[in-house]
This record gives C-alpha cells, structure tokens and sequence, in this order.
C-alpha cells in the first residue's frame, strides 16, 4: 500500500553523473526519518482513550530523537555529510536561539529547548550523506504520516466520542496519541498533496494511491481544519503548474480539477461555506478564531533593543498564555528579528533554488512543500524549533539536492612480473 508509493522502473536506474547505489540507502536512514517524525508529533493535544502522562509523551518523543541521532551516527560513523544551505541556516538559527535563551527570561526550558534542537539539525546534518534528489525520502515521509494517521482512524473507530469530541466543536483529534485537529490536517494535506504528484509522475500505481489518498481525505474533512486544505490545493497547484508544460498527465490532472472545483463551487456553495466557516459568528471568523487578538497584543509589548534583535528565548510559542499561531510572530518573540531574518531566508533560498531547477518530479514535490509551509505559517507555529515543518522543508532540501557525481573507481595495477636476464637476453637476440 504505502510502501508501494515512490516505488517504480524509474527509480532504479541511476541519474546521469549520478553515483551508482546498487544497495541503495539503508534502511536504518528510513528508520531515522520515522524517529524524526514521532520526535516533531508533540505533547499536548486531545485526551486520549487510556489516559497518557505527558512525561511518558515527552520521554518517547525526545526519547526517538536520541535514538534517531545515535542511529544516524552509527550509520555514518564517518561523519560524511553534504553541504546544504537549508541545515546551514537552521545551524545559523540554532546559534541565534541559543544567544537568546542563555539570558533564561523564558526559563530553563528554554536551554532544553535548544538542546533538542541541536539534536534535530545534527540529525538532519548526518541524513545529508544520501539528500542526492532522489524519491526515497519522499516514500520514508508518507509511510511514516500515513501511519500517524492510522492510529487516528484506529481511534476513531474504537472511541468516536473521544475522537470527536465537543471540546474541539466535533472536530476530529487523536483518541489513541493526543494530536489535534490542524495536526491531523497537516499530516493528511501533506501526504494526500505528495502522492497525487507521484500518480502524475507515474511513480506509483493508482490503487496504492486510492488507500492513502481517499482516507486521508475523509479525516482532513473531518477536522475542518481550514489552513491544511488551503494549504493543499494551492501548493498542489503551484507544483502541478510547474509540470504543465513538460507532462501530458500533469496537464490532464489539471483539466479535470478545474471542472470539479467548478462544478462543487455550484452545486455545493451552501455545504462548502458551511464546512468553512465551522459554525464561527463573522467576528471570530475576521479575528482568525481570536489569532489577532494575541497578534495585536504581542506586537503592541514593549521590547528592549536586546530583545527585538534576539527574542526571549525558545518557548512554548504561547504570549500571554495563549498560543501564537503564527510562525513569524511566534520566531520574532523567541528569537527576535535575526530569527525572522534566517527563517525568511531558508523559504527564499529553498523557494529560489526549485524555481532554477529545470520540470521535474522532485521539484514539483519541492514546491508543494515550500508552498505548503509557507501558506501554513500564518496559522500555525514551528518555523523556528523541531517540527513537522522544519521536517517538510528538509524533505524539500532532499529533493532539490544535487547527485551525487560517480567518481571513476581505480583499479588496482598488475603486479609485474620479473623476467630473468637469460630470458631478457634471448628476447633482445
């Protein structure tokens, strides 16, 4: 099902002046990436059928994060990494973060916070060894997501109460590990948006992407969560826009989607806006579900010089108790405008490098993600610490990688042979 995704005759042959891979990349790295993953999925959410100790949450999160750093390690003992300009600027943020929480004005966690942090880019400093342009991060990325939302609809089968519950207005979270709804959002548009490129690509067959992508559907629908299906449809479009001129199927894919938002704009307008506007008065609609409010007030704080440059601190990306929602504002009050600047950069310079890279699958991928997490950081925080985002966006940097050139292998020289004087001199008579 999932496995099958990425999976091909295209992905066995080698890319021109690419090195030759004929084991191709340990499974261990998958094994990482996966770690990563559970890592980024949080703490805090919805209450769960058995109920969860958040220490227990927080010891198997940071938990895989050490285990995804030593096994990275161990995998490449050597320490061979490539350059990327994406870890390159998260190194630059984390060096920021670090300056800014030394002062503990947002307390000791903050330290911690930047020690994790540490961890998820050494991590990702290590992975680069095999970030050559190729799919396979992009199948490691959708079994792992597509797993997360597994267990959401595990729960929601087992404890519909819990999965939907009137705290979060009916909308869908996790029932078995606390996720909430703009989470499950997340993780759904991401591999829902990733695997309709590969059926355009021809990288996977059509019934392995039905079981990920009509499921994966019916939870987005059911978390209402406006952000993600924003986020999907216009990335989707910014990247089938990139394949139009150079792929019949990209062309045709396009075709039929404007007929069908055309034809559900009619037929269901009613249904549509309702779903939008999740039952919200016009005023919590225009207030971004009271975002502005907290926007307004952190903006309106009086700062020292210290603190615009370098922020306060890695927090819980909450002012005032309430949570940011916005990753701009979220990273200007933690790590102050040079934060805000280096974030800026990671989205310009991904965003600058797949728009000089010529029509391709990966950078079609690329661009989704890019969009995606550009779009989404209006709404939601995590542009600035260990995330899904940062995890998106480093997928991003994988796809955009160069291959890696094959180098001529030197075979080792005959050993001469010692021909006797007699035999030399009969030679020469």
């Amino acid at each position: 099902m999932a496995e099958n995704l990425t999976r091909g005759p295209e992905l066995e042959q080698t890319l021109p002046g690419a090195a030759p891979r004929p084991a191709g990349t340990p499974k261990i790295v998958g094994i990482v990436w996966g770690l990563l993953v559970l890592n980024t999925l949080g703490s805090a959410g919805a209450k769960t059928i058995v109920p969860l100790p958040r220490s227990l949450i927080q010891m198997v999160t940071m938990g895989s994060l050490v285990a995804a750093f030593a096994l990275a390690l161990a995998v490449n003992q050597r320490v061979r990494v490539r350059s990327s300009a994406y870890v390159l600027l998260l190194s630059l943020l984390l060096v920021s973060s670090v300056i800014s929480s030394a002062s503990l004005e947002s307390g000791t966690g903050a330290l911690f916070r930047c020690f994790r942090l540490t961890l998820f880019i050494g991590t990702l400093w290590l992975l680069t060894r095999w970030w050559d342009g190729s799919l396979t991060f992009v199948r490691y990325h959708i079994r792992m997501y597509y797993a997360v939302l597994g267990s959401v609809a595990l729960g929601l089968l087992v404890s519909p109460g819990k999965a939907l519950p009137d705290l979060y207005g009916g909308r869908l979270v996790g029932a078995l590990w606390p996720l909430t709804p703009p989470q499950i959002g997340q993780y759904a548009a991401v591999i829902i948006g990733l695997t309709v490129l590969l059926v355009i690509g021809k990288r996977t067959d059509r019934t392995s992407a039905v079981l990920v992508i009509v499921p994966s559907l019916v939870l987005l629908a059911l978390t209402h969560t406006r952000t993600a299906t924003l986020g999907l449809l216009l990335g989707l479009a910014l990247a089938i826009g990139s394949l139009i001129l150079t792929s019949a199927p990209a062309r045709r894919f396009f075709t039929w989607a404007v007929l069908i938002s055309v034809v559900a704009a009619v037929g269901f307008a009613s249904a549509l806006q309702t779903w939008f506007l999740r039952g919200q008065s016009q005023e919590n609609f225009s207030s971004l579900t009271g975002r502005a409010k907290v926007w307004n007030a952190l903006l309106a704080a009086p700062r020292t010089t210290g603190e615009k440059a370098f922020g306060v601190g890695l927090g819980d990306k909450s002012f005032g108790g309430l949570p940011i929602d916005n990753s701009w504002l979220a990273v200007y009050n933690e790590q102050g405008l040079i934060g805000v600047t280096l974030v800026a950069a990671i989205i310009i310079v991904l965003g600058g490098v797949a728009l000089l890279r010529p029509p391709s699958l990966q950078r079609a991928c690329a661009i989704f993600l890019i969009s995606y997490c550009a779009i989404a950081s209006y709404t939601e925080a995590g542009l600035g610490d260990a995330s899904p985002y940062l995890l998106h966006l480093a997928l991003a940097a994988s796809l955009l990688a160069a291959p890696v050139r094959a180098t001529p292998l030197a075979l080792p020289e005959a050993p001469r042979r010692h021909v006797p004087r007699w035999a030399r001199r009969s030679e020469g008579s």
